[in-house]
């Protein structure tokens, strides 16, 4: 089976509550956070979109109005998104397997709370139409053990397929961890059937998922495709994402033109988002306005998240 991106469906999982980021002055899911002035989800299906796919399932759940909301928003990228209901949140497999009944041909899922770092994947795909493969999973080179323990790695075997995916390794057998972007033929909904809901946090957990696919005799293959990702849990990882992908672009400030900032204030390494105010003797450094917000004048800011309803300092 090839995986001509045009038959190709997109998957974009956009439920989650992320109550972690609860000290965020913000109703916004996770998802439509900002990240140089769109949501992190529109860098999502511009992903989708350059590589040729069409036809996107993105599934919402907490506050789904929100995301679908600021997806329409967007410019038309030529895609046909349908929003799919999350009822419960029980884990990626079980969001997963409520899509069987939507999804009769190979998918490349994304998780909506992932920022990529430097994205290549067409490489995913490349490695699935010559690896006669059932699952791919885009995956990167770690160095802190921290992220390793929070994330997934992947063992491979000498002949370059997965053997083995563990989950939040206590100690980890390789220093190559699983990144929130997968593509799967129709074969992981048999697995995601058979998956057990996990004792420690009561959900079903996708690894397990993939594991249960490669010991029926399935063969997965790990796709080195990224520099790096984020997983956005806390709100200083909005801003971090935000302030590298500012370096990354080369810019020392990012302002809309939509944005309202005087001239009598001073920014450094700041974005601004659309319709935002900034008065007169404001001084921020390394922050980011969300649109509509308001800094008054003289504020004075340093690593602090401005959204219409407050302030959150870093």
């Amino acid at each position: 089976m090839t995986a001509r991106t045009s038959e190709l469906y997109g998957v974009i999982l956009a439920a989650g509550k992320g109550s972690r980021m609860a000290r965020l002055p913000t109703d916004l899911p996770k998802c439509v956070l900002p990240v140089l002035g769109k949501p992190i989800l529109a860098h999502q299906l511009d992903l989708l979109a350059d590589l040729g796919i069409r036809q996107v399932f993105v599934v919402v759940g907490h506050r789904g109005f929100e995301v679908v909301r600021e997806i329409e928003r967007l410019p038309d990228r030529g895609l046909s998104i349908e929003y799919v209901e999350q009822r419960e949140t029980l884990g990626i497999a079980h969001c997963v397997g409520g899509l069987e009944p939507l999804l009769d041909r190979p998918f490349l899922l994304l998780l909506g709370d992932i920022f990529l770092r430097r994205p290549r994947l067409a490489e995913m795909i490349d490695s699935f139409d010559h690896g006669a493969v059932d699952a791919v999973l885009s995956a990167v080179y770690e160095d802190h053990d921290d992220a390793l323990h929070r994330n997934f790695c992947i063992v491979e075997g000498d002949d370059g397929f997965v053997r083995r995916v563990v989950e939040k390794p206590r100690h980890p057998p390789t220093r190559l961890k699983g990144v929130g972007v997968y593509l799967f033929t129709p074969v992981i909904f048999d697995a995601v059937r058979r998956t057990p809901r996990t004792a420690m946090r009561d959900e079903y957990e996708i690894t397990d998922s993939i594991q249960i696919l490669i010991n029926d005799g399935y063969r997965a293959r790990a796709a080195r495709c990224v520099d790096g990702d984020v997983n956005l849990t806390v709100p200083a990882d909005l801003l971090e994402i935000n302030l590298d992908a500012l370096r990354e672009r080369g810019h020392t400030t990012l302002i809309s033109p939509s944005a309202r900032v005087s001239g009598q204030a001073k920014l450094t390494a700041t974005i601004v988002g659309d319709g935002a105010t900034v008065e007169a003797g404001a001084e921020l450094s390394e922050c980011l306005v969300f649109p509509y917000a308001r800094v008054p004048a003289n504020a004075r800011l340093r690593r602090a998240i401005i959204t219409r309803d407050g302030v959150c300092t870093v």
